[in-house]
């Protein structure tokens, strides 16, 4: 503990010595790395509504885009905790089990919960970013499209337009944030992975 603080202490000492004879030091943090935006994955780290999604996605390897900075962006749509937490079935359960006598190995079930995960994680990802909301785009989930339609409540006219969008029925963006590999918005839903 003492030889930290005194090496701390002597640290400017030594420093001025150097710069007084005539060699200069630069302890500056390299521009690039002052000015980078976050990746998905730390949008997602550090974003307490979203929770619940990012303990599903970073499950599964999909979730390695969400940390690639300079892979093909995506753009996210993330359930807030509170749509996850009002889905009758938790995206682990799937669609509701048929009564056929059939039982299942802990394997068995294991298996079926992680293929349920990955199916409704890759509904809420659009391999492209930006998007333009007048079109509907593909998702990761072979045959799931999101399709984006002009909300009709009325609105401040100078609102961003990701705040002026439905998506499916009633699943509204309440948020938007900016990463160097795509973009997450906060949806009030969750998207059926059906």
């Amino acid at each position: 503990m003492r030889l930290q603080l005194c090496s701390i202490l002597a640290l400017p000492l030594l420093l001025q010595a150097f710069a007084s004879q005539g060699e200069q030091i630069v302890m500056d943090t390299p521009v690039a790395h002052q000015s980078m935006k976050p990746t998905l994955a730390d949008l997602l780290t550090i974003e307490a509504s979203t929770s619940i999604f990012y303990s599903y996605a970073r499950e599964l390897q999909l979730s390695e885009m969400f940390t690639a900075a300079g892979t093909t962006a995506a753009t996210l749509l993330v359930p807030t905790n509170k749509a996850v937490m009002a889905l009758a079935r938790k995206p682990h359960q799937g669609p509701a089990p048929v009564d056929d006598g059939i039982v299942i190995t802990d394997e068995e079930f294991d298996s079926q919960s992680k293929e349920h995960v990955e199916r409704w994680v890759s509904a809420h990802i659009i391999p492209q970013s930006p998007i333009s909301f007048d079109q509907t785009y593909p998702t990761l989930l072979e045959g799931k499209s999101i399709s984006f339609t002009q909300s009709s409540k009325k609105g401040d006219a100078n609102a961003p337009d990701w705040s002026k969008v439905v998506i499916g029925d009633n699943i509204h963006i309440i948020g938007m944030r900016e990463a160097s590999n795509g973009i997450l918005y906060l949806i009030d839903g969750a998207i059926s992975s059906d």
